[in-house]
């Protein structure tokens, strides 16, 4: 409640600046990543993107190639 008054007597430059100590302040308790875990998540998410756009685009040019065959003719 207390934060609350204060930060109704602020201004912008005042809540912003306090905003941004917050979240340095947050930051610096985040357990990041190592690098080389940060990395092969990386290429994990870029290898089952690709698979299932390699995938979906094979559904595509067969439902494509079905259509031309029997509705198009």
């Amino acid at each position: 409640m207390a934060e609350e008054a204060i930060l109704k007597t602020m201004n912008i430059i005042e809540k912003t600046k306090h905003f941004l100590k917050e979240v340095y302040v947050e930051l610096k308790r985040v357990s990041w990543l190592s690098r080389k875990d940060a990395f092969k998540y990386t290429m994990i998410v870029l290898a089952v993107t690709i698979i299932v756009a390699a995938f979906l685009g094979g559904l595509d040019y067969f439902f494509t190639e079905l259509l031309k065959r029997f509705i198009v003719k």
